[in-house]
This record gives structure tokens, sequence and C-alpha cells, in this order.
């Protein structure tokens, strides 16, 4: 069956015919493409039409897709056992990797996704402090779980109002919704809640509202006002962990956080989330404190294999080749925006990028969410035609994986030129 048939079927008998919302082309309008298989930068859809990957899984897929060193791993780790419900050797590995790798992490927990890593770190930071409080930002996204599907209401800083159906006030009545890169109004909310306040959530690179950097100072404001006041500072990190460094974006920006949430890259595409930090605060987590949480899979061999496989080959060099082909692709696209004069903005950091059609910058969630959001429909559509697979929604980040190469990102270029050129 082609991608219009199978959507067809699946609509019956999955909400929308699709298992994560925005694969179901929503924002963008059309029928999603169902993929058959993947290799290296590519990804080939029912239909047998090819495409130049750049949402590889949503981030995990930093070698692109199929490579040989995980494969072999995962093929010599099914001999063994897919599952087993006990600990094994492997998952201690990974943890000592990531700690070797994140020097701040001094132990870690293990789990299945980045929704529950989470929402488990929130409930160890409650644990640990005694308090209720938690501070999140608009357009930052920390998964599904009900305490964090919060929209803020009106002012700078509120008290959030849940923005899905079968989440109650009651669940989110302990989460704050503060404005990412807002320095004086979310020191102002930090001190107001004082000592009822348990923790700071926030994704240090933000992600999830298209890519927009923290501008000078605000997690400098964080970590300070956070220490003051015994609040635990949690980065999440399940986007950006080990895809703009191998020390993650508390490297790059140089704060320490009390806990950090870790997902996608270091399962190396299969399912796998990992929360972990400061020692005294990790402890407070079952069986060696009073905060419950357990997982069926968690520490999955295979998701383990895959993420200690991937992360082995995450070096300098690495990283170097990814910048030079984010800066390749950011030269290009910029060129041809002055060209044609198309009010747009485009933000990258290392490999992950987000062009939004918007006149002015974008700053946070409510910058983003001015850009022009059916210009970039008209974008993706046209893109897709000339063979370049986008996320499907102007609040997404793009990823390029090492397995592009220098001729994937000039024929992205040039379908960028054509496509903007029709608009």
């Amino acid at each position: 069956m082609n991608s219009q048939k199978i959507f067809e079927v699946a609509t019956d008998i999955i909400p929308g015919g699709v298992n994560s919302p925005v694969r179901a082309f929503g924002a963008v309008g059309g029928t999603p493409q169902f993929i058959d298989r993947a290799q290296g930068a590519y990804l080939w859809d029912a239909d047998n039409r090819r495409y130049i990957d750049y949402v590889g899984s949503w981030g995990p897929m930093i070698l692109g897709h199929g490579d040989p060193k995980v494969l072999l791993a995962l093929q010599a780790q099914l001999g063994k056992g897919i599952s087993f419900g006990a600990p094994t050797e492997l998952e201690v590995e990974l943890a000592e990797l990531l700690c070797q790798k994140l020097p701040y992490l001094e132990m870690v927990r293990l789990v299945n996704s980045g929704t529950e890593a989470v929402m488990s770190a929130i409930r160890a930071a409650r644990g640990f402090t005694g308090r209720a409080k938690i501070i999140k930002f608009a357009g930052c996204y920390h998964g599904h779980s009900d305490g964090l599907l919060v929209a803020a209401g009106s002012g700078a800083a509120t008290l959030g109002v849940p923005n899905s159906a079968g989440v109650t006030p009651a669940q989110v009545a302990d989460t704050v919704v503060a404005n990412f890169n807002d320095i004086d109004g979310t020191r102002q909310l930090i001190q107001d809640l004082n000592t009822d306040l348990a923790a700071v959530i926030v994704e240090p690179l933000a992600g999830n509202m298209g890519l927009v950097e923290p501008q000078s100072g605000f997690l400098e404001m964080l970590r300070e006002e956070t220490q003051k006041r015994g609040a635990v500072l949690i980065f999440d990190e399940v986007m950006s962990g080990f895809r703009v460094s191998a020390g993650g974006y508390q490297k790059t920006c140089g704060i320490t956080p009390d806990l950090v949430t870790l997902g996608k890259i270091i399962g190396g595409g299969l399912p796998v989330g990992a929360y972990g930090g400061r020692k005294e605060i990790m402890q407070q987590v079952a069986p060696s404190g009073p905060v419950y949480q357990a997982g069926t899979l968690s520490g999955n061999p295979l998701a383990v294999t895959a993420g200690l496989t991937t992360l082995n080959q995450l070096d300098e060099a690495l990283y170097q080749r990814l910048e030079s082909l984010g800066q390749r692709l950011e030269t290009g696209l910029r060129q041809i925006l002055e060209e044609k004069q198309i009010p747009a903005q485009l933000h990258r950091v290392g490999s992950m990028w987000t062009l939004f059609f918007s006149a002015t910058p974008i700053t946070d969630y409510a910058t983003a969410a001015q850009s022009d959001t059916a210009r970039f429909g008209k974008y993706f559509h046209a893109m897709l035609e000339r063979g370049i697979y986008l996320p499907p929604s102007q609040f997404e980040s793009a990823f390029i994986s090492t397995a592009h190469t220098e001729e994937d990102i000039d024929q992205t270029i040039n379908a960028a030129k054509e496509a903007l050129s029709d608009m």
C-alpha cells in the first residue's frame, strides 16, 4: 500500500492515524509519508520515494540510519536476549559512560523515555526538598506527564492551566509557567515562591518551540537563584544532550545543574531515557530512598547496547564535522533569504537548526508563535516535493547527522532556493 492508503486504514484504528501527534502533518496539512526504510541520511517512503532526512527520528540518529557498528552490536545482543527484567552489566557500563562524559553526574537511573525521565526527576526533586512548586517555561516541552502539560495564563509568569483534556487543574496546581529568557520576571518569581519552590526545569537549549538559544545571563540567573533558595535546577537535555557537544549543552554554557534528563541519542535510536545528577538527590530514589520509581524495561539490553555503541563513537572530530555541515547549510540558506528579501529568522547551534518565517527576532515562545505558519506549511511541502524531509511543524528543530554529505547539504540549499522562489 502507498502512504495515502496506509493513512486511510490507520485513521480507522489509530487516533489520528499516527502514534505521536506531530506525525499526522496537522500543522502543515496533507497526508503524512509512511516510511518503509532508511539508510544513512536517507528515508524511503511506502511509495519508494527517497528523501534527505533532517528529522533523524527527532534527534537520536546523530550517526545516521543503520550505522554499521550499532547494527553489529545489536545483532550480537539479540543472540543473548532482548529483555530479562533483571540487572545486566550493560546497564552499569552505560551509567559509567554517562557519568564519565558528564562529570556533574554522580549517580544516574535509566528509564524508558524522555517523558519518564522528566517525571522521575521532578519527583526526586520534590522528595529531596520536601516542597511542591515547580517552574517551567512556556514553549519548553518536557514530555506528556500531567503536571507539565501546562499553558501560561495572563501576565509574564503565572500559575499554569491545563492545555490538554484529561488534565485537571489540581494536577497542574503546583506548576508555575514563566517566559523563556525573561531574566527579571523569572528572578522575581523564584524570589516570590522562595522556600515553596522545589525545582526549576528548563531546556537549556530550547528545541521544542523551534530552536531558541538562551540569552546571556538567563541560565546563570537560574543557577544563582535556585542555589540561594535550596531549589533544584533541572536541565532537560533529552534533545540537546550529546547533540551539540560530547558534554551536552551544559558543557557549552558552562553551568552545572543539580539534575539532568537525557534520552534520544543515549539510546542510539531505541527507546531510552535517564535522569541523574547530585548523589544526595539521587540517593532519595528507591530502593535507596523513599522516592518510588520503577520500570519493567528500564535498562533494556538492546537500547543500552545501541546507546553504548553510539556514544563511544562521539569524538571531537565528529562534532567538528557536524559544525562544518551546519555552517555550510546556514551560509547557503542565509544567502537565499537575503537575495529574495524573505522575512525569516534562521537559528542554528551545531547540527540543530530551525528556519522561522518571521520578521522579528525569536527569543521565546510568544515571539515564535508570531511566525507565519501558513508560509511554513507551503515551504514544507515544496521541500518535500524536492526530496527534502523536514520536521512537519514550524515549532520543531531539524537535525543534521554525520551521514549527511556536502552534496546532500548543497542539494538541500538548491531545493530551498527553488521552494522559496515559488512562495
